[in-house]
């Protein structure tokens, strides 16, 4: 029976791998996550079969925890997906905590020999100070993302050095906890750590401004991968150690990724972002200059005049729940020879490839929607580049001002189109609490109001 238990993790591991390669284009991103579902089905079903009792708990709770993801799945807009994914990640790395102080507590322990017991001892210290962090870090970027918590970047006096007051310490009680090994000395110790995990892990999010939060999903969707193989340690599970590194490499992967996307080195995030409250208007109009508004009908004559044209889609239009109006106005510019492509930022909206699966939900075709550093060359010699919804991604301060905050992020430069259109509700800034330059420019018009019924009063002129 263990052979084949055994057998069935190997295919589920290798399922996760095709998943991971399915997800990394568009084209294939369905069969990506079949790939996914299977593999968790198949690795559920073994990890069952291996248990030898109190079965009953384990269905209730599989149970309870379906009919939640259920519930979850036809309630959550798209829009909210990204505090989902937050939350998800809060509880992985609360299943490393308890788990770890399981295993603390299982009496088989002390039947490894000294060495292995060290070992174990050092696998528990890591995973729970993992798994904490991830916990309240998670919880924090959940708060931020959903407005209960101000995206404004926490800033107390030598932050960075109480961050590494948290970690030696923490090394002080891993010491300690391995040597004493048992008793209410080790369990202090273990305790002490958790709670110094906690508030590190919410100090490290609540550091953290508004426009760097994409980068902190993936971040902490490392984090939770490594928990995860944390506790696959514990529990000598090798598909979760398996699993658990997968999704911790591949998250750290798109946090490079991302920081590079924005001009940002991995650490300079991670110790203090950018940004401000996006509540918050920044640098006042009459500072900036005059804007220029277009009515609906403006636009739509404007549109079916342009030989090309260029979509920037942003958080803005997600929430509006846009994508459905934008991708009808695609079809008919382009049955008018219109050629219509749309722009995406690495970093649009506050989840990597949130405007991607959006887009694609909407039907729009892959091929006309391209990546920043695909289309950046383009926008010179683009009759109009409308703007949906999008700010700090389409901001010329980037570029044009060496003391903004925001400066040497790699921007969409929609400025340099002959005609630029930005939809928004107001002249507020963006989520980075940063004013955007692009408002002011002679070649921009304003088209106010709630995304969605903007670009449907656009579609009925058109």
């Amino acid at each position: 029976m263990n052979g084949i238990i055994q057998a069935a993790y190997v295919i589920a591991a290798l399922l996760f791998i095709f998943s991971l390669r399915g997800l990394s284009n568009q084209e294939s991103a369905k069969s990506g996550n079949i790939y996914g579902m299977i593999g968790m089905a198949i690795a559920l079903i073994a990890a069952i079969a291996s248990i030898k009792g109190g079965l009953h708990w384990i269905i209730i709770a599989m149970i309870i925890g379906a009919a939640i993801g259920l519930y979850l799945a036809k309630k959550v807009e798209m829009t909210q997906m990204p505090e989902l994914v937050a939350l998800l990640h809060s509880f992985v790395g609360m299943a490393a905590v308890l788990v770890g102080f399981n295993s603390f507590l299982d009496s088989k322990m002390f039947l490894f020999s000294s060495n292995e017991l060290t070992v174990h001892l050092v696998e528990i210290f890591v995973g729970i100070f993992i798994g904490a962090v991830t916990f309240s870090g998670s919880i924090v970027a959940f708060g931020k993302l959903n407005g209960r918590i101000s995206s404004k970047p926490l800033s107390i006096p030598h932050k960075h050095y109480w961050n590494l007051v948290a970690i030696a310490v923490s090394v002080i009680l891993m010491f300690t906890f391995v040597n004493v090994q048992s008793g209410a000395g080790a369990t202090i110790s273990l305790l002490a750590m958790t709670i110094i995990a906690l508030v590190f892990g919410f100090h490290l999010v609540a550091s953290i401004g508004g426009a760097d939060m994409p980068v902190v999903i993936s971040m902490l969707n490392s984090y939770s991968g490594w928990a995860a193989a944390a506790a696959g340690f514990m529990l000598g599970n090798d598909l979760l150690i398996v699993t658990g590194a997968l999704v911790g490499s591949s998250g750290a992967i798109l946090s490079y990724i991302m920081c590079k996307a924005m001009n940002r080195s991995f650490i300079s995030v991670i110790a203090g972002g950018f940004g401000s409250d996006g509540s918050t208007t920044g640098s006042s109009d009459q500072e900036q200059g005059e804007y220029r508004e277009m009515q609906p009908a403006e636009v739509a004559q404007t549109l079916k005049e342009a030989r090309s044209v260029i979509i920037v889609p942003g958080y803005g239009m997600a929430v509006a729940q846009a994508q459905g109006a934008v991708s009808n106005i695609t079809e008919k510019l382009r049955a008018m020879d219109i050629e219509v492509r749309f722009g995406i930022h690495p970093v649009a909206g506050r989840l990597p490839g949130h405007m991607n699966v959006l887009l694609a939900e909407a039907k729009v075709p892959y091929d006309i929607v391209l990546e920043m550093d695909e289309i950046n060359d383009d926008f010179p010699d683009t009759d109009v580049v409308w703007v949906i919804g999008a700010n700090d991604t389409v901001n010329p301060a980037a570029e044009e001002d060496p003391s903004s905050p925001i400066a040497g992020m790699p921007v969409l430069e929609v400025w340099k189109a002959k005609t630029v259109i930005i939809s928004k509700r107001s002249m507020n800034t963006g989520y980075a609490g940063v004013q955007n330059p692009l408002f002011f420019k002679e070649n921009s018009y304003m088209l106010f109001g709630d995304a969605k019924d903007s670009v449907e009063k656009v579609l009925q002129n058109l």
